[in-house]
């Protein structure tokens, strides 16, 4: 085949007129920075069309509305690769989520090759062709860019059309189609609907040790904290630290001056937001009494390794990468709730279920058992 011609983009109305007769399907990619904003902030993207490679700047006034369309064309297939963190800076960026999509990481990993794969890995495994790593830690943001940024930035574009066909393939052969669409509608609706964590005290190593009321201040500083940092786009340590929400979620300050003292000791405190901080701690929210404790006891543990175990068999017998059917935190959430959590629904499920179920009958709450 003919080599691509990569042509940069920085008018809208060239991508317009451009776009204005896609092709079933395009391969998709993005470059974007993510050091200093809660949101990854675009800063090219790739598209390979027909044949060509674009370059796009999403810098340029209008750019992101000539992108929208289409994002948003149901009859155009976007292929791209470990999508998640470019659906949300298209989210972000375009007011967009590109769909329908196929993942070529997710298709690798339903199509038994491996889980979690990379895209140079997957390349040089379906194609034979070796892609030079070179400019992964890379300004984006920077005008004009390099020859090499541009030659790294059209690989990872280059490559996705023979990825698609090849794995496109495998996954019929294997009648898996239908679990590839499914799991990149649930990626697309997760980067559309991005609320946030309901329950992100459990991520929190230091919560087990925390008493309920604790666990509860801990609760309501992380979700203070979530919405502050998506409304001034900031990282969610820049607003407030894990460590110092925990000291202060187990010891409350009494007071005002208290807490200053508190965020006085510490460097990197947020002493500017002490009054929000003393709100969000003081503030019950309407479901925290619904929020579930994390586990620690050893019955959970043995009953989350039979659980681990039933799955990995399972796998072996579909010939899928650990991981693919269930994560540890998927079970968990299946004991501590005592119901199927949505990561587990579908497709999942019918596989998980008869080889799960009879074991789930001691493991759940018992309040669960006697609904």
């Amino acid at each position: 085949m003919p080599e691509p011609r990569i042509q940069w983009i920085d008018d809208p109305q060239t991508l317009t007129a451009r776009l204005a007769d896609p092709p079933a399907s395009v391969g998709l990619d993005t470059e974007f920075i993510r050091e200093r904003t809660y949101w990854p902030q675009l800063a090219l993207v790739q598209l390979a069309i027909d044949g060509d490679i674009l370059l796009v700047d999403p810098l340029v006034p209008g750019m992101t509305d000539a992108l929208r369309p289409l994002l948003l064309d149901p009859a155009v297939l976007k292929v791209m690769h470990s999508a998640g963190e470019d659906l949300i800076a298209f989210k972000h960026a375009c007011d967009a989520v590109p769909t329908p999509l196929f993942d070529t990481q997710v298709a690798a990993a339903m199509a038994g090759i491996a889980a979690g794969l990379g895209y140079q890995k997957l390349v040089q495994e379906i194609t034979g062709k070796a892609l030079p790593k070179g400019e992964t830690r890379s300004d984006w943001m920077r005008r004009p860019l390099s020859e090499s940024q541009l030659a790294y930035a059209a690989d990872d574009v280059r490559h996705l059309a023979a990825l698609h066909r090849d794995l496109d393939a495998r996954l019929a052969a294997l009648g898996r189609r239908a679990w590839l669409d499914a799991d990149c509608a649930r990626q697309v609706r997760l980067a559309d609907n991005d609320e946030g964590e309901r329950w992100p005290h459990l991520s929190l190593r230091a919560a087990q040790h925390l008493e309920p009321a604790a666990q509860h201040r801990l609760l309501r500083l992380l979700r203070w904290r979530e919405q502050f940092a998506r409304e001034r786009d900031r990282p969610r340590n820049w607003v407030l630290d894990n460590d110092l929400a925990t000291l202060l979620a187990r010891d409350p300050p009494g007071d005002a001056a208290e807490l200053q003292r508190v965020l006085d000791r510490h460097p990197k405190s947020p002493r500017k937001l002490a009054t929000q901080i003393q709100q969000a701690l003081d503030t019950p929210l309407a479901d925290e009494g619904d929020a579930p404790p994390p586990r620690t006891e050893e019955v959970d543990r043995k009953a989350l390794k039979r659980l681990q175990d039933a799955v990995a068999a399972r796998s072996a017998e579909l010939g899928l990468p650990d991981g693919v059917l269930a994560s540890r935190r998927w079970l968990e959430a299946l004991l501590e709730r005592g119901e199927w959590p949505q990561a587990l629904s579908g497709w999942r499920r019918a596989q998980l279920e008869p080889v799960l179920s009879p074991l789930l009958g001691d493991a759940l709450p018992a309040a669960s058992r006697s609904v």
